[in-house]
Order: structure tokens, then sequence, then C-alpha cells
């Protein structure tokens, strides 16, 4: 009989280790990591075409480096940029987000804000006040258009703007760095009509 209750006690202890579920690995475990578990360590990256996160790249070569421009459309001279210094300073760059704050003459308010989003590559212009507190109208933009290439995005505007700029509903914005590297455009149109156009020159470094 003892032999018996010992063995059924064997046996109860055996199916009790084999119904417990297998502990998870910690941090601490020694044991080398696979590809998999590295994949998973690491945070998604943003959804950008090939092609946005090429032009990405280009615009980004450029940071830390300002550069001097001039309105070149409207060409009549009534634009209020016309006759004003142009200057953009390609500020602060990381791997998602370049800061180019574009100042015309004295005014510093404005800043091109391009950023690698969940919905594609953004455009939006940061507009502060000296004290650095945002404008009311601020933070306007959109998302760039899969049609494009390494040196030229378009961005029409976005839902968050034509409701905070009913007039610009139909804006569409062009960043452009020229083929031969020499020059960077800021092109607006408005209901498919050029509206503005500066052009800066990157042979010159300020």
């Amino acid at each position: 009989m003892k032999n018996l209750l010992l063995s059924l006690g064997f046996m109860f202890l055996f199916a009790s280790c084999a119904q417990q579920p297998p502990q998870a690995s910690t941090s601490t475990d020694s044991g080398p990591k696979t590809s998999a578990d590295v994949a998973q360590e690491q945070p998604a990256q943003f959804p950008v075409t090939a092609t946005q996160q090429a032009f990405f790249t280009n615009l980004s070569k450029l940071c830390g480096k300002s550069f001097r421009g001039i309105a070149v459309f409207p060409a009549d001279g009534k634009d209020p940029f016309a006759g004003k210094e142009l200057t953009m300073h390609v500020q602060a760059c990381s791997d998602t987000t370049i800061r180019v704050p574009f100042h015309v003459g004295e005014d510093k308010s404005r800043t091109w804000v391009i950023r690698q989003m969940e919905e594609g590559l953004q455009l939006k212009h940061d507009h502060r006040h000296e004290d650095g507190t945002p404008d009311e109208v601020t933070m306007y933009g959109g998302i760039a258009l899969e049609a494009g290439d390494a040196n030229e995005m378009r961005f029409p505007a976005d839902a968050y703007t034509a409701q905070l700029i009913p007039a610009a509903a139909t804006n569409e914005w062009t960043l452009a760095l020229s083929p031969d590297g020499k020059t960077f455009s800021y092109i607006l149109k408005r209901d498919n009509q050029l509206r503005f156009r500066a052009d800066f020159d990157l042979t010159k470094p300020l």
C-alpha cells in the first residue's frame, strides 16, 4: 500500500508540472536575441514612400546651412514679400523632422516643418509671435502627393487647413530642389494658378 501511495504521489507531481504554463523570458535572459526579437524592439517606421524618403534625405543634406532667396513671382512687385530679403535656415534636422525658419526681412515668425507622419511626408507652416506663442493662423499645410520625385514634393491643403483658412482650401505647396543642386524653390498655387514663388541660391551658403 505504501508503494502504491508513493507511485500515485509522483504521478500527481508530474501531471502538475506538465500543466504549468511556460515562463516568459525576461530581460535578464542570457540567451542571444534573434533577428525577430530585435525587430520587435525597434520602433515602427513611418510609412513614407521611397520617393518621399529620398526627397527628405536630399533636403536633410542642407541641414545647418542658410540661404538667401528672392521672390520671382509675382513679378509685378506687388507681393508683400517683393523687394525684401528672404532667408531660409535649414536649422534643425532629425530622422523624422526638418525645421526651416523662413525669414522675410526682419519678420522671423515663419517656420516650414517637414515631417514623416503616419499618412506620409507632411509640410506645415508654423507661425509664431515674437514671444514664441503660436499665431491664430498656424500649422496649415498638407501631406505630400504620391506623385513626385527625389527633388520635388507637392503638398495639397489638408482638411485642417481648409477649415482654418477657407480661401486656402485649394492651396498646393511645392518644395523643389533643382536637378543641378543649385536652387531650392518654394512655390504656392491656388485653384491651380501660380500665386507665389521664391528661389534660394544653394551655391552661396550664408
